[in-house]
Formats: C-alpha cells, sequence, structure tokens
C-alpha cells in the first residue's frame, strides 16, 4: 500500500474533503503539543527532531520500509519548492 503523497491537504485554501478534514485536526493535534512543549521550555528543534523520528516510524511501522524510503525520497524537493514554508523563506 503506497504512501498518500497528498500532504497539500492541510493547506485550509483547497476543497474540503473528509481526508482533508482528519489530517487538519491532526495537525491541529500536533500543532498543540509543539506549543505546548514549548511552554515547558522544550527546544522547537528538539521536538521537530523527535515528530519526525515518530512520524516516519509509524510510517514505516504502517507502509513498511520501501514505501516510506520512496515517499522519503520526494520531501527534499517538496521542501525546497516551500511546500512546508509558512512565512518568509529562507
Amino acid at each position: 500500500m503506497p504512501i498518500q503523497p497528498d500532504d497539500t491537504m492541510l493547506d485550509p485554501n483547497l476543497a474540503e474533503d473528509d481526508h482533508g478534514d482528519i489530517r487538519r485536526v491532526a495537525y491541529g493535534y500536533v500543532e498543540d503539543a509543539f506549543n505546548e512543549a514549548q511552554q515547558d521550555g522544550l527546544d522547537p528543534d528538539a521536538m521537530a527532531h523527535a515528530a519526525l523520528f515518530a512520524a516516519l516510524r509509524t510510517l514505516v511501522e504502517t507502509y513498511g520500509e520501501d514505501a516510506t524510503a520512496t515517499f522519503a525520497d520526494t520531501l527534499a524537493d517538496k521542501v525546497r519548492c516551500g511546500a512546508f514554508t509558512c512565512g518568509t523563506r529562507h
């Protein structure tokens, strides 16, 4: 089973559907966890690394190593194209 590559579903400007709604709710939980951890004094960089590790581990458990590696191979281009950028680009 391939990993769904449509992480753009987090974009609130896109059409609504059940899958996108679920992803937006999930993103809200992650964002809340980041905010709470920062209020508790945890470094946002440490949280980001931990979240990436947890996410990749879950994807491997769900889809396997090959599918997750194929998905991860697409991330560099998405980062460079601004898919994860909010606000000013560096």
